[in-house]
């Protein structure tokens, strides 16, 4: 099983929606440019990489375990403007707002005066 973090494909050299003898081949060369006797680091890497998409449910398990790239967006975005002016409206609305003179609830408040 390779590391947490370590995508196979990438490994390999392939694209997720690759065949089982691209997989293979893929394996199969990478090997012979890397050999254990040369290159062990990178021969354990490339032979867990193989472990884990030559087997069709483990290649399921590990598709699902590798997150998903998000496709890049179909076109650019513009940066959004504030309005920033001042409206009328919003002057009255906020003098409301810091104000009790709309307050209804006066009594829910304050209790009885006793004399």
């Amino acid at each position: 099983m390779t590391q947490p973090g370590i995508d196979p494909y990438v490994t390999l050299g392939l694209m997720r929606n690759a065949s089982v003898a691209e997989i293979k081949q893929a394996y199969f060369a990478l090997v012979r440019a890397h050999p254990p006797e040369r290159d062990p680091d990178m021969f354990k890497r490339i032979r867990a990489a193989y472990e884990d998409l030559r087997d069709p449910q483990k290649r399921a398990e590990t598709d699902m375990r590798l997150p998903e790239r998000w496709p890049p967006p179909a076109r650019r975005r513009r940066a959004v403007q504030p309005d920033l002016s001042l409206q009328r409206e919003d002057v009255i609305a906020a003098a409301r707002a810091m104000t009790d003179l709309g307050r209804v609830d006066w009594r829910e408040h304050h209790g009885k005066v006793k004399l």
